[in-house]
């Protein structure tokens, strides 16, 4: 269950970065602070429930890892970042550092 929660937590983790960018709006940015904080709460609530069992650095790794890929995922896809060969291969390797600790945990 752990697992789930930790999982949970890295998609919550998306969700603050895009908040603050729509906060960058001016016509968003209350919306946009109380976006990036009911997901900061929500995503460090999940991170508290999986680190019952799973050590704090494997935790936070995966946490942070996810975060990472999906917010660079969702800045390609919605607000036209540059998608690049480097950076896709940047994400790529955290992908395979989430996946090695998951799979030698």
């Amino acid at each position: 269950m752990s697992w789930i929660y930790l999982f949970i937590a890295g998609l919550l983790e998306i969700g603050w970065p895009v908040g603050l960018k729509l906060a960058q709006t001016q016509q968003y940015r209350v919306l946009g602070f109380l976006m990036a904080a009911a997901f900061m709460g929500g995503s460090g609530f999940m991170l508290y429930m999986a680190q019952r069992t799973i050590p704090m650095g494997t935790a936070y790794a995966v946490w942070t890892g996810i975060g990472a890929a999906g917010a660079f995922a969702v800045g390609v896809l919605a607000y036209g970042d540059p998608a690049t060969l480097g950076r896709f291969l940047g994400v790529g390797l955290i992908v395979a550092g989430v996946v090695t600790l998951k799979v030698m945990h």
